[in-house]
């Protein structure tokens, strides 16, 4: 079989095709939809169901849960308050955040929450950006107070309760002390639901109307929400977290009256978006065509390069290189890719297929996208299994795997 244009092979796709189809065999993976775009060629999968036991088959313009594979689109928000000067980098976030200001500091990230020392400066704009602020999901302190307290005041996933308004999530977060000082140490997650506040403030409107209005509308990403509306939620499948003893396919959240199927008080930067394969290839080709969609500039060319270069000094990304080692359910390739941009991961050194350079994201509800400037490829793959268990870290795998060997020119 020959190469199109693209540089795609077309054996090298029918490979991928056979690799997708072996996981929807298996029975742990009930349904996916992936797309493959390089040049002036796009080939999309969509097989199995969206459902366990049958039912409604997978189609092109499926709608997911993004989860956190929502950051890298809503960060866009902040890069457009930036290219306007409306936000700097290296300012402090106090005169929008007040919650946050004068910060107290863990004296031992593992240690008691009362036993703190003042913060020895601001948190600003870049801390929430590169993920450094001084708080989040840090996987060598999973039973530490902070931990726990973190977790009881602002979790709000799909296994918690409903999320508070943003004032009163902000409100719960400025009681909390940092696990450590701000700018020091790269930590999952809550950056970008603080950023998202940030944002919403700044705008002096909710975060998705701003969204929408300067990238999403302009892009065409009509799908893309923070929850799915009455017409639309028959192309939303229900979520799964397969139990990880039995593998029983659980419910996490229904499609019809499930908690995606209504506006939520929270619109969480971190990982509340809804979307399809068609609305994040249209977000990717911009950062690829640096910033611009159709001939019409949606980012400035830095604000990507901001965006999808490596923010991290040595030493902080050492230390996210080893909290990823450590995660048994990484082991498949998320999370060690060394870098970290402004809300998504950017590979500084090849533990795999994809090259140095890349860039995206995964999310715990199965997703995953990238897009690669070296090769022009992007990569989307979603589904609607979370990963309570290892089948969709290794179908994730499998995808940029094979996917990279169709690559022939």
């Amino acid at each position: 079989m020959g190469t199109s244009n693209s540089g795609l092979s077309e054996a090298g796709l029918g490979r991928l095709h056979d690799v997708l189809a072996r996981h929807v065999e298996s029975k742990r993976i009930p349904g996916l939809v992936a797309l493959v775009s390089r040049g002036d060629r796009t080939h999309v999968e969509a097989m199995g169901t969206m459902r366990h036991d049958g039912g409604a088959p997978m189609r092109q313009d499926t709608i997911f849960r993004m989860a956190s594979t929502s950051k890298p689109v809503t960060t866009a928000a902040a890069m457009v308050l930036l290219d306007e000067c409306r936000l700097r980098l290296d300012d402090p976030v106090d005169p929008w955040l007040p919650e946050l200001a004068d910060r107290r500091v863990l004296t031992r990230p593992d240690g008691p929450l009362e036993d703190t020392v003042p913060a020895g400066r601001p948190i600003t704009v870049r801390d929430l950006l590169t993920s450094t602020f001084g708080l989040g999901v840090d996987f060598g302190l999973m039973t530490s107070p902070i931990r726990a307290a973190t977790f009881e005041r602002l979790d709000y996933s799909v296994a918690s309760g409903p999320a508070p308004d943003p004032d009163e999530w902000m409100r719960r977060l400025g009681e909390l002390p940092l696990s450590y000082q701000p700018g020091e140490r790269w930590q999952y997650d809550l950056s970008s639901e603080v950023l998202g506040v940030l944002v919403a403030r700044v705008a002096g409107r909710p975060l998705e109307s701003f969204l929408r209005e300067r990238v999403l509308d302009p892009l065409g990403m009509k799908d893309t929400a923070f929850h799915v509306p009455a017409g639309g939620i028959d192309r939303l499948p229900p979520l799964y977290g397969p139990d990880p003893q039995s593998g029983e396919f659980l419910v996490w959240d229904e499609a019809r009256g499930g908690r995606t199927s209504r506006p939520p008080a929270f619109q969480g930067a971190g990982g509340g978006l809804v979307s399809t394969v068609d609305d994040y290839h249209a977000y990717f080709r911009m950062l690829l065509n640096h910033g611009v969609h159709d001939g019409e500039r949606i980012l400035s060319r830095a604000a990507v390069e901001l965006m999808t270069t490596n923010r991290l000094a040595p030493e902080q990304q050492s230390a996210r290189d080893t909290m990823y080692r450590n995660i048994a359910h990484m082991t498949a390739g998320q999370g060690s890719h060394g870098g970290w941009g402004f809300g998504m991961a950017v590979r500084t050194h090849r533990s795999g297929h994809a090259p140095i350079g890349q860039f995206g994201w995964d999310g715990g509800t199965g997703t995953t996208a990238y897009a690669d400037p070296d090769t022009g490829l992007t990569g989307i793959l979603l589904t609607q299994v979370g990963m309570s268990t290892p089948d969709s870290p290794r179908l994730i795998h499998d995808f940029w795997t094979t996917l990279y060997q169709a690559i022939d020119d």
